[in-house]
């Protein structure tokens, strides 16, 4: 066991430990800025060639020029705060697609896709705001980074569990290793999960004020969403938080927001 530890230990410190832009919390970043854009760009390219292009064109106009306006004030903010350096890894895109799950994604770099069922929720452009910067904040906190390389650290304890066992009988070596796989999915990667909602939200609406869109509007979605049975699962085993607890939060976040709201 010393040794399971020591060497994921060794792992940690010989990743890259990043601070997320204004939350200042630390991060484990073992994947680099130019292998997670190559990745995305091929998943974002099979993603494209594999669902419609949206034919509806006011809504696609809307998307673009909400998705350009808070990417535009936060390549502002990074280039203000002494962040230049983040914005050469950013190639925005926008795109509505014949989808139609209540769904939005942004991929690392900055790819964004809409889909066609989420737009009866936003209402409005105020509304495709509070998603896009959601989405834009995934990307800007470099949360997909954060989760491959938790999931790559936990694939090497894994690894080193299962060695370690190797004199052990069968029966007690599966269910060692069953106990582990549920105790880092549940213990880790669902709490991180929702450590990332949470602070994309909180990014989000700071994002959004920057770009002029009033952060409260941020309530008035998710409820929305809430009504439609967007996540109504037990949080503990969700990897998002519940509908309820994320509204509470996100009351919690709009004064914060509101400071840098620009009318």
């Amino acid at each position: 066991m010393k040794k399971i530890l020591l060497f994921t230990y060794l792992i940690v410190f010989m990743g890259s430990c990043s601070n997320v832009p204004i939350t200042g919390r630390k991060q484990l970043l073992l994947v680099s800025s130019t292998e997670m854009l190559s990745m995305s760009a091929q998943s974002y390219k099979q993603f494209i060639d594999s669902v419609p292009i949206s034919k509806d064109i006011t809504n696609t106009i809307y998307i673009k020029k909400v998705g350009a306006k808070i990417s535009r004030e936060v390549e502002n903010f990074l280039r203000n705060n002494k962040m230049e350096s983040e914005i050469a890894n950013l190639a925005w895109e926008f795109n509505l697609v014949k989808d139609s799950r209540v769904n939005a994604f942004c991929m690392p770099g900055g790819k964004v896709i809409f889909f066609e069922g989420i737009l009866p929720m936003t209402k409005n452009e105020v509304g495709m705001a509070v998603v896009m910067g959601h989405e834009i904040a995934h990307a800007i906190a470099k949360h997909s980074n954060e989760r491959l390389s938790n999931q790559l650290v936990l694939q090497y304890g894994g690894a080193l569990t299962d060695a370690s066992l190797a004199n052990q009988s069968e029966v007690t070596r599966v269910g060692l290793n069953t106990l582990y796989g549920i105790g880092a999915q549940v213990g880790v990667m669902l709490p991180y999960s929702r450590k990332h909602e949470y602070e994309a939200d909180r990014l989000g609406l700071i994002f959004i004020a920057m770009a002029g869109y009033n952060p409260n509007e941020a309530i008035a979605f998710w409820e929305r969403m809430a009504a439609n049975g967007s996540n109504s699962a037990v949080e503990f085993m969700s990897t998002h938080p519940t509908d309820a607890n994320r509204i509470a939060k996100i009351k919690q976040y709009i004064p914060e927001a509101l400071t840098y709201y620009k009318k």
